[in-house]
């Protein structure tokens, strides 16, 4: 396999573990971050686990985020193809927060802001076309139709990949970083792992409260 020497950042958490946080501090090193509408629309390449077009859009800039990136397995392929590349695994502070985030985000974005969405709200919501959320919500997590954000399979979900980035990486503790944006003392290690000098003492909030500092996005 051809490997390529330039050196990446990957952002492999996933969505709602801090993710807006950390491209704040990204554009605050001023690095290009990838199009994150055209990695969200290759998820059927990765599904197939066709990471070719995936490593593609990997060559277009410095750092990179959300989906597909943070979609288990993809992180191996960018290993292994991007020799020099650094991963950054966001958490939080426990599954139970991540899960009740993303309920309420989906909720936000394609139900009543209440309930989480159905399967109907999935597939008549509008973002990026009619039908992605839901078929990209049944490639990732595979939940079934009457229980789409089944509370068992999307914690393990979360587990699963976290603990699968953690191994892989376990020869080689130099290439990954794990993070918690809540915690202040993950900022200065973040700034350490990227070469990078602070430009704050914690990680930059728009809104510096104690309570929007517990509602990583």
């Amino acid at each position: 396999m051809f490997k390529n020497k330039k050196s990446k950042i990957f952002c492999i958490g996933l969505n709602k573990t801090g993710t807006t946080t950390l491209e704040k501090v990204l554009k605050d090193f001023n690095f290009k971050l990838g199009d994150q509408t055209s990695g969200e629309l290759l998820f059927k390449d990765w599904y197939k686990r066709d990471f070719s077009s995936i490593i593609k859009l990997s060559k277009t800039a410095k750092a990179f985020q959300d989906a597909p990136f943070s979609f288990p397995f993809t992180f191996i392929a960018l290993d292994q193809y991007f020799t020099n590349a650094k991963f950054i695994l966001t958490l939080r502070d426990s599954p139970e927060q991540w899960y009740n985030s993303l309920l309420k985000f989906h909720s936000k974005l394609w139900a009543d802001g209440i309930n989480p969405p159905t399967t109907e709200d999935l597939k008549n919501a509008k973002y990026r076309y009619k039908g992605f959320a839901y078929e990209s919500s049944k490639a990732v997590f595979n939940t079934p139709d009457d229980d789409p954000y089944n509370k068992e399979i999307l914690l393990d979900y979360y587990n699963n990949h976290n603990y699968q980035v953690i191994e892989y990486f376990r020869s080689r503790p130099e290439k990954l970083l794990v993070i918690n944006v809540s915690d202040d003392n993950d900022y200065i290690r973040l700034c350490d792992f990227l070469n990078k000098k602070p430009f704050h003492k914690t990680f930059p909030w728009e809104n510096k409260t104690s309570e929007k500092k517990k509602k990583n996005d």
